[in-house]
Order: C-alpha cells, then structure tokens, then sequence
C-alpha cells in the first residue's frame, strides 16, 4: 500500500499517473477537507470531488476543475435572480454536492460519502478526507480575514496574505483509516499539491504529522514548484509572502527534516546539492505530467 497526501490537481494527475504503473488498490489518498466549504446549503468538497472525477476520466483537465462536457444553466438562473454565484457550480457538478449534502444529513461521515462517490464513479484507488471534522483554511490579508474560497475563487489569489490559519486543525481528529494508512503503508507520498494550502491543512490535524515523523526514510515528496514559479495556483507566490524562498529549496526547508527522499524536476537540477546538504536523498527527473510518457517517469520514480 502507497499513501498520498494529497490536495487538488496536482495530487489527483500524479494518482492518475501511478495507477497507470501500479494496481490502484494499492494506492490511498489521504486528501485536504481545509478548502471545504457549505454554499447554498451544499456541502461541498473541492479536493476530494478534483481528484474522484480525474480518476474516473470525468475531468475538464483544461480548467483544472468540475466535468467535462459541464453546462451552466443552475449558476445563469441563480445569476440572473440576484443570488450568490461568484462560486460556479456546474449543473452535473451540482448532482455530487446534493448527494453529498444528503448523506451527510442523513448520518452519514465524509469518509463514507467519499467512498460511495468513488464506487458509484468506477474509481478504485482509496479516498479518504483527511478528518470527518470541519476544519478551515483562513487567510490573514490586508482585507482581513479571508476563507479560502475567498481569497482563491473570489480575489482570484491575488490578494498579499500575511498568515494562514487552519481553523478547527487542533480540535480535529484524523480518522482511524487515515492513521492506519499512515502507518501501514510502505511508503508516505507528499504530491506536488501546495504545501502551504492543500498539504499543511493535512500535517495540521493531530496525529498526522506524529505518524509520518517516526517514519521519514520512508516519506518522498514532490516538488510542485519548477525554476521558481508553480505550474497552477499561488504557491510561489505564498511561499514568499511567508517568509521562505520561493524555489524548490524554499519548499524543502518549508517540510524541514519531514522528508527523507525529494523528487525535483530535471530544470532544477543543480539543486540536487544543496538539497542533499541538508541531509535529504534527492531524485532528478521530470515533474510536468502534461504527456502520458513524462506522468508515467514521474510515477515510477515516487514509485521505484
């Protein structure tokens, strides 16, 4: 068994990538429930719903998000009468999110609603939310106190941010399948997902960062930056707001001795030094799963 940390695309295209490479009932995919939210008394599960539609081949990989082949007819109606619809719901992307909000109602955990989704939709790698609790990632700006659909959706993350806050982390317990995948896997993946708001949501709920440290030769990560810049999203430019180097090294000292293996792409290389300075076995290939053949290198280097 692999287990995945994972946020949105990019952890749902490298999961899409290793299935090719390995039986994905091998593969757990421990997912970020910080960027969650209730819209229009929907729950709604952003990172969770990217990768079980980009595992069941649903995905509009051109947008980065929601279905393919979606309309809008929901969100024009809502529109046009005056209601909240900066947030874009789909018409098909809707049918997720009343299930979602049903089960939930009726008892229901998000641990379980997830793998319902995951069955009904064909997809055999195993999802689980990091924690059935509400937690919320929050950002500090010069506006205030922003949720994260609102600073990522709303001000299109173009907004300076000061700190980040996980609301509810320290109250929150990680699911007793999540810490029994942590534990018996044979090696903890850290995806090339934003290690600011997709990964440390996840690190932030007790119990988590406990289990990956008692194991970290066994812990291999993926950059998600390339010559300084993210290939989707504001995780460079967080970085740096933050107060660490915007580069693959601003990455690696951001999960400090957390990791024992660093995955980084062929254009930066000539990091493979310094990083290996501070005490971390590095790997050198091609990060960018754009093409099947470079998905498939990426996977089996996690992997080998």
């Amino acid at each position: 068994m692999i287990t995945v940390l994972s946020g949105g695309v990019g952890a749902a295209r490298l999961l899409r990538a290793m299935s090719v490479v390995t039986d994905p009932v091998n593969l757990v995919a421990v997912v970020n429930v910080g960027d969650d939210l209730v819209l229009h008394g929907l729950t709604i599960c952003p990172d969770l719903d990217t990768i079980t539609y980009t595992l069941a081949g649903l995905n509009n990989d051109e947008a980065g998000w929601g279905l393919r082949g979606e309309t809008w007819r929901v969100m024009d109606e809502l529109e046009m009468l005056g209601g909240e619809s900066w947030f874009r719901l789909g018409d098909r992307d809707l049918a997720t999110h009343l299930y979602r909000s049903q089960r939930l109602s009726e008892g229901a955990t998000k641990t379980e609603v997830a793998g319902e989704l995951a069955s009904r939709l064909g997809v055999r790698v195993k999802l689980l939310p990091v924690t059935n609790d509400s937690i919320a990632t929050e950002f500090v700006t010069d506006l205030g106190r922003l949720t994260f659909q609102e600073y990522f959706v709303r001000h299109r993350h173009d907004v300076a941010v000061n700190s980040v806050k996980v609301a509810g982390a320290a109250r929150a317990h990680a699911t007793a399948e999540v810490l029994r995948a942590l534990r018996d896997s044979a090696r903890v993946v850290i995806a090339p997902s934003n290690p600011v708001i997709s990964i440390d949501p996840i690190l932030q709920v007790p119990g988590v960062l406990e289990a990956l440290r008692e194991r970290r030769d066994d812990i291999v990560a993926v950059s998600p930056l390339i010559r300084g810049a993210a290939l989707k999203g504001p995780a460079d430019r967080l970085l740096r707001e933050l107060g660490y180097e915007p580069t693959t090294l601003g990455v690696v000292d951001f999960y400090g001795e957390l990791v024992g293996t660093w995955i980084i792409d062929v254009a930066d290389a000539a990091l493979a030094e310094p990083i290996g300075e501070r005490g971390h076995r590095v790997v050198v290939t091609t990060t960018i799963m754009a093409e099947p053949d470079d998905a498939r290198r990426l996977a089996e280097a996690v992997l080998s």
